[in-house]
């Protein structure tokens, strides 16, 4: 009888200890997957961190050097940029010229016919301009030395010699595009003359 009751006791001792063991073991198991998945996850957030860092790295050394090549122009793209028309205007122009020879323009030059030059009603004085005859495509070049015209629905006066070179003396007005460009700062009579007041003058034109 109590050989059989030791028996009993070894049997229940040793379960306990299998349990023991197996809980153990989960335990292991356990804390060993939560130690790799911490490892990996580490691992991942440093690599994306570290791709994350280079694209912000590479981004920011490319608007660097798109703001530096913005800012570095070359003395071609500078003329281009100072040359680029700052006034356009299409509408009818006019001539004037034998009538005002040797008179006083509104910035203080003498006026010659013979000259490439405009009145305008709005264009700083000194101004180059270029005018296009829309009917025929001819182009020249005349500088803002006077104010006019006067005439209704006219946007500018030209010099004869102007109007000759766009052939529109015979009709004495044509269709015409105006592209402006900066003035060059000058410290004559031409500035002075802004704000000059002259009394208004008759238009030439074909039939006048």
């Amino acid at each position: 009888m109590s050989y059989q009751t030791v028996q009993h006791y070894d049997a229940t001792f040793n379960d306990k200890n299998l349990r023991l063991i197996a809980s153990a073991k989960r335990l292991f198991w356990k804390v060993m997957i939560a130690s790799s998945v911490t490892m990996y996850l580490r691992k991942w957030l440093l690599g994306v961190s570290q791709v994350t860092l280079i694209g912000v790295l590479a981004l920011s050394g490319c608007t660097s050097e798109h703001s530096s090549e913005q800012g570095k122009q070359t003395p071609q793209e500078k003329e281009s940029a100072a040359t680029k028309p700052v006034h356009k205007e299409v509408g009818e122009a006019s001539w004037y010229g034998p009538g005002f020879q040797g008179q006083e323009t509104a910035s203080g030059e003498t006026f010659d016919q013979k000259k490439m030059t405009a009145a305008h009603p709005s264009l700083p004085m000194g101004t180059k301009a270029e005018v296009t005859n829309l009917e025929n495509n001819k182009k020249v070049e005349v500088r803002i030395n006077d104010r006019g015209p006067y005439a209704e629905n006219r946007v500018i006066d030209l010099s004869s010699a102007a109007a000759n070179k766009l052939k529109l003396k015979k009709d004495g007005t044509a269709q015409v595009k105006i592209e402006a460009k900066p003035a060059k700062k000058k410290s004559s009579t031409v500035q002075s003359g802004k704000t000059k007041k002259r009394p208004k003058r008759a238009t030439l034109s074909k039939r006048q």
